[in-house]
Parts: C-alpha cells; sequence; structure tokens
C-alpha cells in the first residue's frame, strides 16, 4: 500500500468497476451493434482520485470494496495509480460494486450503477475522518474533501450538519440525476460547493432551466454556497453570492461520455488548489473535461 505521500484530498464515494460497452453507430431502445466493451477502475470517488493524481495531487479514498477477487485487483489497481487506499473499508461479506453503461455515438444509452455495498457499509467509510487517523471531531479534517452522492440520503444529511466537517472545503457531486436530490442537505446548511449538470440543477431545484446561467442563479438562491453547473457543450455556469460567471467549453469531436463531470470537477480542484484564479481555474476544468470526452486523455 502507499503510504509515503502525505494526504492531500480525501475522496468520499464510490469505488468500483465500470464495464463500458461502447460503439461508434448510434443506438435506440433495443439495438444490437458492434463495440467495444472495457472493463476499468471507475466510480465517482475514484474517477475524481485518478483526475487529481494526473495533476500531481495525492488522493486519499475513503469508500467499501470487497474482500473478494474483485476487490483486491482494485485495490492494487488503485495503488498502482498513486493513490492512498489504507483507510477503504474492505469488507468481508459485501461484494465490490459494479457501473455498467452502454455509450454510442448519440451519447450515453443507458447505465446501471449497482453501488449497494458503499450504502451497506454506510458511516463505517467515515470513521477514520471522524475516530482518526485523518481527523476527529475535537481537530477536524481542515483540507479539502471531494463528496459524491452515491452515499445514502441519511448518511449525506449527517455530513451537511457534522461538525467533524465543518472545517473542510467540501466539493460534492450527485453522481447522477437520479441521485442528485440527495444533495439537498448541502443546500439547507450553504457549507459546500456543488458540481452539477443541468439536468441534476433542475432535479434539486424541482423546475427546469433553459441554461446553466439560470440554473446556478436559482441554485444560490436555494442556499448553495458556490455552484458551478455544466450543459455539455453549451455554456458553464459558476455563481456564488458574490455574482456570476460564464464560459463555453471547447469545441471538440465527442467519444466517451462517462466520467466527464468527474474529470470537471477533478480538474477545477486541482487549480483552485494550485493557486488559480476562479476564472482560470474554470477554464481549465472545462478543457480538461473537452479533452477526456474526446478521448485525449488516458482511461
Amino acid at each position: 500500500m502507499s503510504r509515503e505521500p502525505a494526504p492531500q484530498i480525501l475522496c468520499i464515494g464510490s469505488v468500483l468497476w465500470d464495464v463500458i460497452g461502447r460503439s461508434a453507430s448510434h443506438m435506440r431502445q433495443g439495438s444490437d451493434v458492434p463495440g467495444r466493451i472495457t472493463r476499468l477502475p471507475g466510480g465517482v470517488a475514484l474517477n475524481i482520485a485518478m483526475t487529481l493524481a494526473r495533476f500531481g495531487l495525492t488522493p486519499v479514498l475513503l469508500s467499501a470494496v470487497g474482500r473478494d477477487a474483485e476487490g483486491d485487483e482494485l485495490i492494487a489497481a488503485c495503488d498502482g495509480l498513486g493513490m492512498i487506499t489504507d483507510h477503504v473499508y474492505r469488507s468481508d461479506d459485501l461484494p465490490t460494486d459494479r457501473y455498467m453503461a452502454v455509450e454510442a455515438a448519440n451519447g450515453l444509452i443507458a447505465a446501471i450503477a449497482d453501488a449497494h455495498s458503499l450504502e451497506a457499509a454506510g458511516e463505517k467509510i467515515l470513521r477514520p475522518l471522524i475516530h482518526g487517523p485523518l481527523g476527529r471531531v475535537q481537530a477536524p479534517y481542515r483540507g479539502t474533501i471531494a463528496l459524491d452522492g452515491n452515499l445514502t440520503l441519511a448518511l449525506l444529511e449527517g455530513i451537511a450538519a457534522d461538525p467533524a466537517f465543518a472545517a473542510a472545503d467540501l466539493r460534492v457531486a450527485p453522481a447522477s440525476p437520479g441521485k442528485a436530490a440527495r444533495l439537498l442537505p448541502f443546500l439547507a446548511h450553504g457549507r459546500a460547493t456543488l458540481y452539477v449538470n443541468l439536468e441534476e440543477a433542475g432535479q434539486l431545484c424541482q423546475d427546469e432551466f433553459a441554461g446553466s446561467a439560470e440554473a446556478a442563479r436559482a441554485l444560490v438562491n436555494r442556499g448553495a454556497m458556490r455552484v458551478l453547473v455544466t450543459d455539455g457543450a453549451r455554456p458553464a455556469a459558476e455563481a456564488d453570492a458574490s455574482g456570476l460567471r460564464t464560459l463555453t467549453p471547447p469545441e471538440v469531436l465527442v467519444t466517451r461520455v462517462t466520467g466527464a463531470g468527474d474529470t470537471f470537477m477533478a480538474a477545477h480542484i486541482a487549480a483552485e488548489a494550485a493557486g488559480c484564479d476562479r476564472q482560470t481555474a474554470f477554464a481549465r476544468a472545462l478543457r480538461a473535461a473537452a479533452a477526456h470526452v474526446a478521448g485525449e486523455t488516458p482511461l
């Protein structure tokens, strides 16, 4: 296990195997087309951690991984990618989680996230942050935490209000539109930066928005401390109490979809950790996400 680098950013959430089928053809329901099927380390927290590692940061993983063969292989892969896995909760009873998706020339066709083991492990994954060695209630962790919405609503509600997280720079992503509502506690407590796409923003606000700027303003009005809203190739927006900024992503040929939002979030965190101002960090994150969907970054 990697123990030498000092932890810089905690990544809390799903660490699993991504099984992705990709085809260059357009697809619809019932399509049967040729393509490629890959299995790669994935999950929102792990995708963020992999991008952070590429930017020279040292991510520490807090998640649940089974003590099965797939889990051992996944932990070894994470160690090889430069992450600290010492604090991952390893269960004898829970299998390693998986994500399965089908992507085509016309975008994401369907996806299923099986994060049941992460949900079942619950607060056990947070023990190193609450009871040491990473932090304690009396001496809370003061660094950056990247958190994903694959955790249960009850656990996310606890994190949003827990004194153990009060000193942290919390960065939160919903994992998928279907889990966007799990981020509502962070609107109520106003203590996190949220990274959402336009559909997820609509789910959080129970509304429809014409674009990212409108969505970002609505989220801040509902209590978000700070929010970044992406909308594919259309302009993205960043907003907080100080105002609103918008930028248009670079134009690229889309070759993959899975992980684009995670790449955007991680690149933004890395840029700010490097001392970039907000406009520069925003632009760097959009360029990194564009490079990802264009297939210019390694899987």
